[in-house]
């Protein structure tokens, strides 16, 4: 075969490892548009490795030009740095699916989140309304023994301890919000094993304790405190339980709505999904626990400061989760797992 044939064949494939490669660097992966077909799925590199290897040994043989033999040897040699290089440290895996993974993993539920978003955000909102329109309505939901704790740890005229607590260290504190915030995510997730219905329990009644609490606070003239001890920690926590929500829905709706899966993959396939963004709001629950302790508890800092860094984080929290991981690695393997789903549909298909 002539080199001007062989290049011709083969072309289309040496193009596809070459975007592959760039792709793996970080460097293609911001020029090509998110459409573009010539992305090679990271299944197929290694067939394609050992074809491009053959490749070059024909060339070699053939005696072709040194310009394409070392281009090939180029492939080659990227090839084989890419595929046989040692592993990441696992720390650096888990950075990356913080900074990448678990944002796209989380944009892929946005159905489920924003139905777990209005079932916690739209029962908060109105009892907050409620309270504060009839603050008699707070007695029906907490006992005045209650009432009168969540008033000491929001009390202005009482600087003696720290904000939103009765006693304890920061350490101390740490330790008890992780605690705290990891069973109410960990039950929001969980809960979705009874068809959803568990979660979306979860989500009405914690948001109408929070309603409740901030609508009581606010109407006795506690509300300065309280917003200033909530602000800081309250969008990576907040928008974590929102997430498992999400999680938990998705596992309802395995249950219930199996599409052309069998109700047992379903469920197995959404407790993988489930698993993974379990991983991302332990993260964020952990931050937040952080925050709440050293820095929301703080009484002696202005409100002005306060508000600012609460609404600095919730720029950041949801800038990450919208932004992080956007390009065309997102769209191929949107593209990957729409392959997978026309590969089980043809399976059920033929097995009809």
């Amino acid at each position: 075969m002539r080199q001007e044939a062989f290049a011709a064949r083969h072309g289309p494939e040496w193009r596809e490892f070459e975007t592959w490669l760039e792709r793996r660097g970080g460097r293609a992966a911001r020029r090509r548009p998110a459409g573009d077909s010539a992305a090679l799925a990271d299944e197929h590199v290694p067939v394609r490795y050992r074809r491009l290897c053959q490749q070059l040994a024909l060339a070699r043989r053939r005696g072709y030009s040194p310009q394409l033999v070392e281009h090939l040897q180029a492939l080659v040699q990227r090839g084989h740095d890419v595929l046989y290089r040692a592993p990441p440290a696992p720390w650096r895996r888990g950075l990356r699916f913080l900074a990448v993974g678990f944002p796209r993993l989380v944009r892929a539920q946005r159905g489920c989140l924003w139905l777990s978003a209005a079932l916690f955000v739209l029962p908060t909102l109105a009892m907050f309304a409620a309270v504060l329109a009839a603050p008699q309505l707070a007695h029906s939901v907490f006992a005045p023994h209650e009432l009168a704790r969540f008033e000491a740890m929001y009390d202005p005229s009482d600087p003696r301890h720290a904000l939103g607590r009765e006693s304890g260290s920061d350490l101390a504190m740490f330790g008890y919000y992780i605690l705290n915030n990891v069973s109410i995510g960990f039950r929001t997730f969980a809960s979705g094993l009874l068809a959803g219905v568990g979660t979306a329990f979860v989500l009405v009644f914690n948001g109408v304790v929070f309603g409740v609490v901030a609508g009581h606070l606010q109407a006795v003239g506690h509300g300065d405190p309280f917003w200033r001890f909530v602000a800081g920690h309250s969008a990576p926590e907040l928008v974590a339980i929102v997430i498992a929500g999400a999680a938990g829905l998705r596992l309802g709706l395995a249950l219930l709505v199996p599409g052309r899966l069998r109700r047992v993959d379903a469920l197995v396939q959404a407790g993988r999904v489930g698993a993974q963004l379990c991983l991302g709001i332990l993260a964020m629950l952990v931050f937040a626990a952080f925050v709440e302790a050293f820095w929301s508890s703080t009484g002696s800092l202005p409100a002005a400061v306060k508000f600012g860094v609460g609404g600095g984080l919730w720029a950041l929290v949801l800038g990450w989760l919208a932004l992080a991981g956007r390009g065309d690695g997102e769209a191929s393997t949107a593209t990957v797992g729409r392959a997978a789903r026309r590969r089980r549909r043809g399976a059920s298909t033929h097995a009809d």
